[in-house]
């Protein structure tokens, strides 16, 4: 069983189509990450997965399921727009959440101390909402969105204006909930947050998948023509050599970008005997490089 099947899911509002055909699917035990430009697309789709809004033609498929209704309780959506409620304390809301996803009464108290101990927000717990910063407001978001232990948690730009240390906080515990075999799909359009937890991703661009997989296959299938290189002694000659298209000195190493169809071995064979070499790598390209590579190509 899959976690999340899209099957040519598409929505449109009035001439502007939001999302076109798109079809995917998320395995369970996995962080896949749904990354695209602002308005690529993104939420729409989450929408649509959490029957918030209905697509117009295609099938969703959630937890085995045809619907989120049949699974609501076992889904947790922590949407873009953050909706708490100013006025409620934070054991409050805490509360009257768990119960709205049907933790049983008997469990609610300890899974709101566990919680709010997890997201550093313990001395807080009496504290009204709109005493609370914006940092602390977040945390308390994703400790209401998953205090009913979902199978699947749906996070729209969940680390969106934290600061890196609360970055972290809430990045360590997506890590560990994917290694209890929970399923994790979250949006962002910052590239470097999805390198850094992601299994798998689908890139989105106007609506339409571009690339999607999981990460290090897609790495490995737009393999960048660039090595890294520490060397020792007089690397002047190697501009010259033939399979060398450019050179930048990055720190104490170079970026060496090969000609096009050019063999890196046959230029660690060049070096070898002229200058001593310390590293050699194939330079892996960012999901940033990869998005605007694969974009460029589709608007050709």
């Amino acid at each position: 069983m899959d976690a999340l099947v899209l099957e040519d899911i598409a929505k449109s509002f009035g001439s502007v189509r939001a999302v076109d055909s798109l079809s995917l699917t998320v395995p369970v035990g996995s962080i896949y990450g749904f990354l695209g430009p602002n308005g690529a697309g993104k939420t729409t789709t989450l929408r649509m997965v959490m029957d918030i809004i209905r697509p117009d033609s295609g099938g969703i498929h959630i937890l085995g399921n045809g619907s989120t209704g049949r699974v609501k309780d076992q889904v947790g959506y922590m949407p873009e727009e953050r909706g708490l409620y100013p006025k409620m304390t934070v054991r409050a809301i805490l509360a009257y959440l768990a119960a709205l996803k049907g933790v049983r009464k008997a469990d609610i108290a300890s899974r709101i101390q566990g919680w709010l101990k997890e997201v550093n927000l313990v001395g807080w717990a009496d504290r009204k909402v709109h005493e609370l910063s914006r940092g602390m407001q977040q945390r308390l978001q994703f400790a209401a969105t998953v205090i009913s232990d979902p199978a699947l948690l749906i996070l729209d730009e969940p680390f969106s204006g934290l600061d890196p240390v609360n970055l972290d906080l809430l990045k360590g515990i997506v890590l560990r909930m994917r290694d209890e075999g929970k399923t994790v799909i979250f949006s962002t359009h910052m590239m470097e947050q999805a390198e850094n937890v992601c299994d798998s991703i689908v890139l989105i661009n106007e609506g339409r998948k571009v690339l999607d997989g999981p990460l290090d296959e897609i790495r490995a299938q737009h393999r960048s023509h660039a090595v890294i290189v520490e060397l020792e002694g007089d690397a002047d000659f190697i501009d010259g050599l033939p399979m060398v298209s450019s050179t930048v000195r990055v720190g104490e190493k170079l970026e060496i970008l090969l000609e096009e169809g050019a063999d890196d071995q046959d230029l660690l064979r060049a070096l070898v005997g002229k200058v001593r070499v310390r590293s050699f790598a194939a330079r892996v390209p960012s999901l940033h490089e990869i998005f605007v590579r694969v974009v460029g190509d589709s608007d050709a």
